[in-house]
């Protein structure tokens, strides 16, 4: 298949509570963060136009508030220039899952393991640690989540028949999820994982080129800060 091309897309900034694994945090963007998803509905509008590509009506994104706004005000933009869409949501494009520990703090979480016969105290930098899962119910490592984007994203562009003209898919989500699928894609090897973060509402283009092949097409990786382990 030619002319398939997927926008992964950062939620933009919200009001994240401090000290605590971003995950399936409920809050709103802030003004910022509106600000942001909006400029990304201008953005690409204009990459549409220039390349002629066909958008796809359907806009993905995962469960969280943060990326439906961010979906939401993009897709508003585009609408206000003709483009038709919808947004579908889909827990496929979430965040790592934190299971029972969702939205607790670090030490929260560290001290429920610890007052825990059950379990080991996490490994340090456990935050940070792509293959670390967390042993209590529900929760995902970020390879664990990254795989469930590629997933994702394979069944995606297996649905769709063959078209001569190009066409791009909209997938709102997180940053680490995303970055952990790309290796799964083979587009990021491991290293690069934590070389890069992602942009807030920024469009990262992948192309699809048949056979479980893709490559990076457009848009850049944000390099990430050494001290910077953000999961989000």
């Amino acid at each position: 298949m030619t002319g398939r091309y997927i926008a992964l897309i950062r939620h933009g900034d919200y009001r994240q509570r401090p000290d605590t694994p971003s995950a399936l945090q409920p809050f709103p963007l802030t003004e910022t963060g509106h600000e942001q998803a909006r400029a990304c509905g201008e953005e690409i509008a204009q990459r549409l136009a220039e390349n002629g590509w066909q958008l796809d009506p359907a806009c993905y994104c995962s469960l969280q508030l943060r990326a439906w706004q961010t979906a939401h005000d993009a897709a508003a933009v585009l609408a206000s220039k003709g483009h038709v869409t919808r947004i579908e949501q889909t827990p496929d494009l979430s965040e790592r899952a934190l299971g029972s520990a969702a939205n607790l703090t670090l030490h929260e979480i560290e001290a429920a393991l610890r007052d825990d016969p059950r379990f080991d105290a996490p490994p340090p930098g456990w935050k940070a640690d792509r293959d670390y899962r967390l042993p209590l119910q529900g929760a995902e490592s970020m390879r664990d989540a990254g795989a469930r984007v590629a997933g994702w994203l394979r069944r995606a562009v297996a649905q769709d028949s063959a078209t001569k003209t190009p066409t791009l898919t909209l997938v709102f989500g997180h940053g680490a999820a995303f970055r952990h699928a790309a290796h799964d894609l083979g587009i990021l090897s491991l290293d690069e994982i934590s070389q890069f973060s992602m942009y807030h509402a920024r469009p990262l283009l992948l192309c699809y080129k048949g056979n479980d092949t893709w490559i990076h097409s457009g848009g850049a990786w944000k390099m990430r800060a050494r001290q910077d382990t953000a999961l989000d």
